[in-house]
């Protein structure tokens, strides 16, 4: 036989945002945002938890707090609209597609309970009232004092920094047509953004609810509850030798539960002298009888010392209930909720009890609005800063809310999360400046998280200038279609500095950087020039591009302008008078013949290809045949400053990228180093980015000025794996300026990867205020483009040339190597 809800529900009405209960208790509710799981150190808990306890203070006697965090099993969905036509895009999409998580809300519910509030009985009869209602629903001054205390409570929490609160209104308390409101969804354990659903609720042997079989776990005796609390607790799997990794003292109960639960927190905020007084006369009882019976004794010593902490030290008295509401669908992981409840609640050295005959009371108190007509004698006396320990203090990672960023995977499951570590920062005040310092040993998955970067990058816009050192970057560049440059005897790396895009100009900046180029080629490093070369070199300049804008038919290369110094501009010295000593043509011709038609070099600066390297957005300079070449080297360098430069000034509005890895020879070099120093510093006022990545720490501090420059002006710090250098982790720590919790943050990377998928982890840091670590975890797909093994890179080589491009290679080599699998 079936009772209909409405007969037995305890609240009466929701208006003005409050929810009103057949015995006039009234409740306001809040939506919380809690800081991400694996973000806070060991101070920020102990702050974390003072702003708990300051806040649950505030609250009236007769007032009940009651927090509720809703774990959910859900996964993602795909979103092939927003992925757009990019190939590897649409790949990550489909990779992640379904893929398992756990969604977190949180609720704070605050009730205010009337002083008169008593079960109906003979000797206490509505008759006896002056009035039926209470005095505290229906005396708006009552009703304000409550409201008062709930804003005070409120703005603690704010002002910690830690946590955000939302009223909720009418519509998110009782609902809507569309939209289940929180009572609803409490009674029927509807999902968040579900449709009403009604269900029938059986609680005869057990709480289910339509198919969910529901288990309720509690801690509410003091003999199950852990000798010991506090605000954090170490989390073993990301835990060191050197260093201990925190997370909240209830996060076993939270996030790291892998089921469907809701996790009720509740305080009951009673007279206080009342309780102090019933405790005196317990201990006067227990003193009694403690010559009797040891336990009495033990018993009395407790209840002594828990009345001279609350006179002590001033700590009014609560009463405190946590308990835990696990359920599922499928009978079979019914079976194991209570082995994972069991382990989730020994990690805190507590004792789950499964509630049977009472569940369905307590159950029935959860209810947004019901909290008063909680069953007491589940509850335990205790102070706030107790309480405080059991609450559930972290949640989910966050989606940046920045239109710009990257995809990466949160550290429990690999859900993904988009992540901005160049604007939002800047934005919220963490960083002053967008350029990046990456560190990371061979192996730790670096060069798969600098493309997996570069590549959303350009993808939204940014141009991309790489410089590399073996090649990484090769299947990437070739997917994008950019220009790769690089040197081998067959094909010798190649470029145009006379080349002049359409709508550029000959402007001062352009022709400063070609004179440096024939300056750097016709001089020493240690040859100063002098005063009349440079404007004679000038001068010739400007009379070449004269020519080419009368003829048109010309080509600009270096072929060109070497014919027109030997033909007209030698005239044009000789009618001018210009002594030989001033600026010895001659000289110059010999000395750069090399690099004119049939030279040694002639292929250096005479390209006819790739000439566009202003709108390119995508270009590698890779530099590992060259980086020692006492020719090729220095022009190339000079090349690549020119370009970045002019794409920096010239560019505006558009995101520009340079990323240097492993060059360090270059680096180290006077000419690069300086103009590193410069970059660094001068680069964000171009809404721009320099990334420097290497493998060893000793290799920045070879370069004193790159150390410098570097360092101080890379406000987000990237770190892969470090496990190697566990044991002198200090010196890096030291010299890159990290915190004890960074510290930790890095050294737990990869140490507890689930097996059965492959990925790493990466460690971000954004001016030292703001740290987390993330999966770098890729589709098939994006592992053939971004992979730097080399029998891989052959094979995706092979596969393109066959079925005709880079695209259709890797995707038919993923769909046979996923059919192998």
């Amino acid at each position: 036989m079936g009772i209909e809800i409405n007969k037995i529900l305890p609240l009466t009405k929701v208006e003005n945002g409050a929810i009103l209960s057949a015995n006039g208790d009234i409740t306001v509710a809040y939506k919380v945002s809690l800081p991400e799981i694996f973000t806070l150190s060991d101070r920020d808990y102990e702050a974390y938890h003072q702003a708990w306890v300051k806040a649950v203070r505030l609250l009236p006697q007769g007032s009940v707090f009651h927090k509720q965090d809703w774990f959910t099993e859900s996964s993602y969905k795909a979103d092939f609209e927003k992925a757009g036509k990019s190939f590897l895009s649409r790949s990550s999409e489909r990779f992640f597609n379904e893929r398992e998580c756990l969604e977190h809300l949180c609720y704070i519910f605050l009730t205010q309970k009337p002083k008169d509030r008593k079960l109906a009985s003979s000797a206490y009869s509505n008759i006896l009232r002056k009035s039926i209602v209470p005095q505290q629903t229906v005396n708006p001054v009552l009703y304000k004092d409550f409201l008062d205390s709930a804003g005070q409570f409120e703005r603690i929490l704010t002002d910690s920094g830690f946590v955000t609160l939302n009223r909720l209104d009418d519509d998110e308390l009782a609902g809507t047509a569309e939209r289940a409101g929180i009572i609803e969804r409490y009674c029927f354990l509807g999902a968040a953004e579900g449709n009403p659903v009604i269900q029938d609720i059986h609680l005869k042997d057990e709480i289910r609810v339509g198919k969910n079989h529901c288990e309720l776990y509690t801690l509410s005796d003091v003999e199950d509850l852990p000798a010991l609390c506090g605000s954090r607790i170490n989390y073993d799997k990301y835990s060191t030798d050197r260093t201990k990794f925190s997370i909240g003292f209830a996060s076993p109960l939270g996030q790291l539960l892998p089921c469907n639960h809701i996790l009720n927190q509740y305080i009951f905020i009673e007279d206080g002298q009342k309780t102090i007084k019933r405790l005196e006369a317990k201990k006067l009882r227990l003193q009694s009888l403690s010559g009797y019976s040891r336990e009495n004794a033990i018993s009395r010593d407790a209840v002594n010392d828990f009345l001279n902490e609350a006179i002590g030290q001033q700590r009014p008295p609560v009463k405190a209930h946590f308990n835990l509401l696990a359920w599922s669908d499928n009978e079979n992981k019914v079976k194991d909720l209570k082995n994972l409840v069991s382990s989730a609640m020994a990690q805190m050295d507590a004792i789950a009890k499964q509630e049977t005959d009472g569940a369905a009371q307590i159950w029935f108190a959860g209810m947004p609005g019901n909290e008063a007509d909680f069953p007491m004698n589940d509850s335990f006396d205790t102070f706030i800063e107790q309480a405080a320990c059991f609450f559930n203090l972290e949640t989910n990672y966050r989606n940046s809310i920045s239109p710009f960023g990257m995809r990466m995977g949160d550290r429990l499951t690999g859900n993904p999360v988009h992540v901005d570590i160049s604007d939002e920062p800047m934005r919220l005040g963490y960083t002053t400046n967008r350029n990046k310092f990456i560190l990371g040993p061979s192996g730790s998955g670096k060069s798969f998280f600098t493309n997996h970067m570069i590549r959303s990058y350009y993808e939204q816009g940014a141009h991309v200038v790489l410089v590399d050192v073996g090649h990484s970057y090769k299947g990437l560049c070739d997917l994008v279609g950019g220009y790769y440059f690089t040197y081998s005897e067959s094909d010798p790396i190649k470029f145009n500095p006379f080349y002049l895009t359409e709508g550029d100009v000959l402007d001062t900046e352009k022709k400063e950087s070609i004179k440096t180029l024939l300056l750097a080629l016709w001089k020493k490093d240690d040859e100063p020039f002098k005063r009349s070369e440079y404007v004679a070199l000038s001068n010739a300049l400007t009379g070449y591009f004269d020519q080419l804008t009368k003829r048109p038919d010309i080509f600009p290369c270096f072929n060109t302008f070497y014919e027109y110094l030997m033909e007209e501009y030698m005239q044009v010295l000789e009618d001018g008078k210009v002594k030989e000593k001033d600026f010895d043509i001659g000289n110059f011709l010999y000395v750069l013949n090399p690099y004119y038609r049939g030279g040694e070099f002639d292929y250096l600066l005479n390209a006819s290809e790739n000439l566009d390297l202003l709108n390119q957005p995508f270009i590698v300079i890779e530099l590992d045949n060259i980086k020692d070449h006492p020719i090729l080297f220095p022009v190339v360098t000079l090349v690549l400053m020119e370009m970045f430069i002019s794409k920096m000034r010239k560019l505006k509005g558009i995101r520009k990228v340079l990323l240097i890895e492993e060059c360090w020879k270059a680096i180290a070099k006077d000419g690069m180093a300086e103009y590193i120093k410069y970059l660094f510093k001068t680069v964000r006022k171009f809404f721009g980015e320099a990334i420097v990545v290497t493998q060893e720490v000793e290799d920045i501090i070879s370069s004193p000025i790159v150390k410098q420059a570097i360092i101080n002006n890379s406000d987000c710090k990237i770190l892969l794996d470090q496990s190697k250098y566990q044991n002198k982790f200090d010196a890096i720590q030291e010299l890159l300026g990290l915190t004890e919790k960074e510290k930790a943050q890095i050294l737990s990377m990869n140490r507890a990867n689930d097996p059965k998928r492959k990925y790493k982890e990466v460690f971000i840091s954004l001016g030292g205020q703001y740290s987390k670590v993330y999966r770098t975890e890729v589709s098939l797909t994006e592992y053939l483009a971004y992979t730097t093994e080399e029998s891989e890179k052959v094979k995706v080589q092979q596969y393109a040339k066959k079925y005709g491009g880079i695209q259709k290679g890797i995707a038919m080599l993923a769909m046979e190597l996923t059919n192998k699998n």
